[in-house]
C-alpha cells in the first residue's frame, strides 16, 4: 500500500501516514507504550474501505523527544482509580508503585508489565509491546504513565452525545469490564458495550479478526 503525507508541520513530526483511498477517513490513534505499528494487522482490512490515517503519539519512541513537554501533560493525580463508588482497576498504592518502578528500574518494569498487559496466552503480543514500550525514554514513560493512570475525565462523559461503541476484552488486567459499563451508563448519548472473547489489553494485535468483526458492524462496513 502506498502512503501519502503532507510535508512539514505536525503531520511530519508525528510521522503521519495515509493508507487506502476510500471516500471516508478513519483515524487510528495508538495507546501508551505503542506506536503506529500497533495497527499493522487491521490496516490492510480497513484500507479496503476507508482512507486510514495513522500516526505516532508525541510520547512514542518514534517521535523526537524534544517535542514532548511534561508540563503540558501534568494532572492533579486525583482520579481514575478505585474510590469506593468507582472501580477503575487500580488502588492509589498500586499507581504509586508503578511510578516508582518506572523511575528506579525502567527495564525491569517493562519486562514485568508487558506480558501482564498482553495476557498470559498472548506471548507474541507481549513481546511486541515490550519492544515498543522499552524504546520509550524513561522520563517520558514516567510522565505519560502518571497522566494515563491519574487523569480523570469522568465529569466530561455526560457531554458526549454522539453514539459510542465501547469495545472491551473479556479479561484485561489494565481496564476491567466495569470501566466499559461505567462509561456506557454515564455518557450523554447512546452507547453499546461489545465484549470480545479474548484476553489482554491489545485486541488489535492479539485478536484483530474479532475486533474487525465488531468494527464492521459498528461503522457499517459492507462486503
Amino acid at each position: 500500500m502506498e502512503t501519502v503525507c503532507e510535508k512539514g508541520g505536525i503531520a511530519t513530526a508525528l510521522n503521519a501516514k495515509i493508507y487506502g483511498n476510500g471516500s471516508e477517513t478513519l483515524v487510528l490513534a495508538h495507546g501508551y507504550g505503542e506506536d503506529q505499528s500497533a495497527w499493522q494487522l487491521l490496516l490492510p482490512l480497513l484500507a479496503c474501505y476507508f482512507k486510514v490515517v495513522v500516526f505516532d503519539m508525541v510520547f512514542s519512541p518514534n517521535v523526537d523527544p524534544k517535542l514532548y513537554d511534561p508540563q503540558r501533560y501534568q494532572t492533579d493525580f486525583k482520579g481514575y482509580i478505585n474510590d469506593g463508588r468507582y472501580y477503575g482497576g487500580f488502588e492509589r498504592s498500586e499507581v504509586n508503585e508503578i511510578c516508582k518502578n518506572i523511575e528506579q528500574n525502567f527495564t525491569g518494569w517493562v519486562q514485568n508489565f508487558a506480558p501482564k498487559a498482553a495476557g498470559q496466552n498472548n506471548t507474541a503480543t507481549g513481546a511486541k509491546f515490550e519492544k515498543t514500550l522499552g524504546r520509550m525514554k524513561p522520563y517520558i514513560a514516567l510522565s505519560a504513565a502518571k497522566t494515563v493512570f491519574s487523569s480523570d475525565f469522568r465529569h466530561k462523559l455526560p457531554q458526549v452525545m454522539v453514539p459510542c461503541t465501547i469495545i472491551q476484552s473479556k479479561k484485561d488486567v489494565i481496564v476491567p469490564q466495569s470501566v466499559a459499563f461505567y462509561i456506557k451508563n454515564n455518557v450523554g448519548g447512546d452507547a453499546t458495550v461489545k465484549i470480545l472473547n479474548t484476553e489482554g489489553h491489545f485486541p488489535h494485535l492479539s485478536a484483530h479478526n474479532l475486533l474487525f468483526r465488531v468494527l464492521k458492524e459498528t461503522i457499517q462496513i459492507k462486503n
